[in-house]
């Protein structure tokens, strides 16, 4: 009997095993896919950054080609020190010429005599040129040193253009090979392109709105945007707090990261250390971020305060605070998803947009700075934050300051998701608290003894 009883518990054992280790598997496999840090963005589905390749005319070994970077993305754009394109090129081609960009690197060019290419290398990686670039050296979208702003908040200046003549390349639609392999930093990692597919040849209309012309071929690329790709951890986080409750919920402690200045040095600074000045204005180049030092490590914090209510309104402010000394965020933007922003009434000193992902819904909104006022939201320190307050009015049918609904759902700082506090540490109604922490003790308590009634029968 007792070899068979442990015969029988080691079955049970293994098969309890198993099945944790596949209700485990599966729920990593659903969080991740459930997760809006991949490339797919619930709130901007369709938002991608597509590159065109459009031959305009071949020349004696070659084409010339104008490409152009449209970013298609509603509210994640390019900033400062803007993007890098990369490809590898399908046969021996050379880049002879170049109008609106340059590439890095000239490669090894030793054995052509007299013309000399502008690159030769078979991995080319370019880059836009920087404003006050002389008008000769210029074409059309050019030159604003890679910076491309988002698709809903400043649409003439959401894409990059540059020229390029290749040589070795063909000279007919049939000889001529795509490039393949190609990359996109924007400034860092993040983006993952697909091969090039021929399209249908661009059109283009004549200034004068009376002729139309046509590229002679045109490929597109599109590249996708993914948080995991950019960065190992969170960008941001958010606090809450409301008049209703003295309780101000912080960051969730760690959420960027955690203080280590014992065991690394440098990995963030003391808002009142001496050293401080001398770090931020050191003349080294490409240097880390300089966080201050926080519980919650983040470079930028953005607080929502649920601040009056009235009898047909109710008003929240808004802070966005940034925690980095090196790092100014020009034409940021702050992107909320909350169910009354069908019913916003006015803003103060931010520009606001709606987004509908869903179609009709309109719960989410786009929220940047008044230019030349405060769409720059300055590195950490005095200056360091923007705000603004909105305006609601109520709904009768869903308004209630009942279990966090006057809290967001979601929050994104420049196209990156933050991280929101538990929904249990959110401020409760003062005669709301008492019960629900009597029926968070109930639900544990029964859920305990389930469990160990699931234990006894196995």
């Amino acid at each position: 009997m007792g070899f068979s009883d442990a015969n029988t518990n080691m079955r049970v054992q293994s098969r309890w095993c198993f099945t944790s280790e596949i209700l485990l598997g599966l729920t990593l496999i659903i969080s991740f896919a459930l997760s809006p840090t991949g490339a797919y963005d619930p709130l901007d589905p369709t938002g991608n950054i597509t590159i065109k390749w459009d031959i305009m005319s071949w020349t004696p070994d070659g084409y010339m080609a104008v490409v152009t970077i449209n970013n298609f993305q509603q509210y994640r754009h390019i900033q400062s020190p803007g993007w890098t394109l990369g490809w590898t090129w399908a046969k021996k081609e050379v880049i002879w010429s170049m109008v609106g960009a340059q590439t890095t690197e000239q490669g090894d060019c030793s054995k052509y005599k007299g013309n000399i290419p502008h690159c030769c290398k078979k991995d080319p990686t370019v880059v836009d040129l920087l404003p006050g670039t002389p008008y000769n050296q210029q074409i059309s979208n050019c030159c604003k040193g890679g910076v491309i702003a988002s698709w809903a908040q400043d649409p003439p200046n959401a894409l990059s253009a540059f020229q390029i003549s290749a040589g070795n390349a063909g000279t007919t639609n049939t000889t001529v090979r795509l490039p393949k392999n190609f990359t996109l930093r924007a400034p860092g990692p993040g983006y993952t392109c697909g091969p090039a597919k021929k399209v249908r040849a661009s059109k283009f209309l004549s200034t004068d709105g009376r002729r139309v012309t046509q590229a002679l071929m045109t490929w597109n690329i599109t590249c996708t945007y993914s948080q995991f790709l950019a960065q190992k951890t969170p960008s941001c986080c958010v606090s809450l707090s409301s008049f209703y409750n003295d309780t101000i919920v912080p960051c969730p402690a760690c959420t960027c990261g955690c203080q280590n200045n014992i065991t690394q040095p440098g990995t963030c600074v003391e808002r009142d250390s001496p050293y401080l000045p001398t770090l931020i204005n050191s003349p080294s180049k490409n240097l880390p971020p300089l966080i201050e030092c926080t519980p919650h490590m983040c470079p930028i914090k953005i607080h929502w305060h649920v601040k009056l209510n009235y009898k047909d309104y109710w008003r929240v402010k808004v802070t966005i605070t940034n925690f980095n000394y090196r790092m100014n965020y020009t034409q940021w933007n702050l992107v909320v998803q909350h169910p009354n922003f069908d019913n916003v009434t006015e803003l103060f000193s931010f520009n606001y947009k709606p987004l509908t992902p869903y179609g009709t819904i309109n719960d989410t909104a786009m929220l940047w700075g008044v230019k030349y006022y405060n769409d720059m939201l300055m590195q950490a320190g005095k200056m360091g934050n923007v705000q603004s307050e909105l305006l609601f009015r109520k709904d009768k049918q869903t308004f209630t300051f009942k279990q966090g609904w006057a809290f967001p759902r979601r929050l994104y700082f420049n196209g990156d998701d933050c991280v929101l506090p538990p929904p249990d540490a959110y401020p409760w109604l003062p005669n709301v608290g008492p019960s629900l922490r009597v029926g968070k003790v109930f639900l544990l308590i029964v859920s305990l003894v389930v469990s160990a009634c699931l234990l006894a029968f196995l």
